[in-house]
Order: structure tokens, then C-alpha cells, then sequence
């Protein structure tokens, strides 16, 4: 039963952390109008 009490109470912790985050609402600010441009490394023997 202890078990079943946990798993709820970090069950409704969970569900509270992501409403507050979703009432917060993504930061302000604009993104990089450069690209990230990134290169894979060279395949072995070539």
C-alpha cells in the first residue's frame, strides 16, 4: 500500500510540475537566423 501511495503522490508532483511549466510559457527572444552547420566526420579509409 505504501508502494501504491508513492507511486500517486510522485504521480500528481509530476503532473503539477508540468502544468506550471505549461502556465509559464515559453521564454521570449528570437532564435539565430544563422543556421548551426555541422559537418560528419570522414567515413574510415577514405
Amino acid at each position: 500500500m505504501r508502494a501504491l501511495t508513492a507511486a500517486a503522490g510522485g504521480l500528481v508532483l509530476a503532473v503539477l510540475f508540468v502544468l506550471a511549466v505549461t502556465a509559464l510559457g515559453a521564454p521570449g527572444g528570437e532564435t539565430s537566423p544563422r543556421p548551426l552547420l555541422t559537418t560528419a566526420p570522414p567515413a574510415p579509409g577514405q
